[in-house]
Parts: C-alpha cells; sequence; structure tokens
C-alpha cells in the first residue's frame, strides 16, 4: 500500500506552532507521522511566507525562519505554478482565492487529503478535506 498523500492547511501548521488548543496535540501528530515516513505530508509553497506573516506578533523573524527550516524538513513544498494560479482566478465555486489555490495544490500533487480545520471551505475541492482528528481515526484504521 502507498503511502498516503496530504496536503496540509496553513491553519494545521500554525495550531502546531502556536501551540493551539485543543488541536496543537492532532496537528503535532500528523507532522510526526510525515517525519516518520507514514504519510507524505505537503504545505503549499505560498503557505510559507503567510506562516511567516501570521507569526510575527509570537516569534522572532530569527525563531519563525527557523521553525520554518525545520518545518521544511519535515514536509515538501507545492511549488504553484502558473496554470494552479490562473484556474484558481477563474474557478467560480470557491469564494476563496487561498483555499482553492490550496486545492488545485493538492490536485497536482495527487493527495489522498487536504487536512484542514476549515472543511467548509473546502466542498468544492477536487481533493476531499477533511479534519486533522478524521484523519487520524482512518491512519489508525
Amino acid at each position: 500500500m502507498k503511502n498516503m498523500v496530504l496536503l496540509i492547511d496553513t491553519n494545521v501548521i500554525l495550531d502546531c506552532m502556536t501551540n493551539r488548543e485543543p488541536f496543537a496535540e492532532g496537528a503535532r501528530r500528523i507532522l510526526h507521522y510525515c517525519a516518520e515516513g507514514r504519510v507524505k505530508g505537503y504545505i503549499a509553497a505560498h503557505s510559507i511566507t503567510n506562516i511567516f506573516y501570521i507569526l510575527r506578533k509570537h516569534f522572532s523573524s530569527a525563531e519563525r525562519k527557523q521553525m520554518l527550516i525545520e518545518l521544511c524538513e519535515l514536509i515538501e513544498i507545492c511549488d504553484i505554478q502558473k496554470a494552479q494560479v490562473t484556474n484558481a482566478l477563474s474557478n467560480e465555486e470557491f469564494d476563496d482565492l487561498e483555499d482553492c489555490i490550496q486545492a488545485e495544490c493538492a490536485k497536482s500533487i495527487q493527495a489522498d487529503y487536504i487536512i484542514t480545520r476549515n472543511v467548509k471551505d473546502f466542498v468544492h475541492s477536487p481533493v476531499l478535506a477533511i479534519l486533522p482528528e478524521d484523519f487520524l481515526k482512518i491512519i489508525h484504521v
């Protein structure tokens, strides 16, 4: 059986990095599975800059850079190509461009799931979006 491929949404990474309860433990477990090689985790390239910006209130620039370097050692980065951006811009089913680009990235890596706490934002995604806790139930079956 092939390893599952996951696109991990920004909010899940932030849960881990900011120790946001009650979500941090589930996010840490998913990243741990990526580090172990039980699953292949990806993050969309644009999420890196978003995370760096969002964490500015919590950590120094040097701390944020180190955290993101460590994240990049655990998971892969999904490049964003022109086709993905133009597909997202022309997709009228999504209200949020960032979510649509996440879905385009998930499709491009042939992800099994998008792991997010905002499942409702991905109802039109070609890749199924699930909550971290639901994924953790699936992987333990």
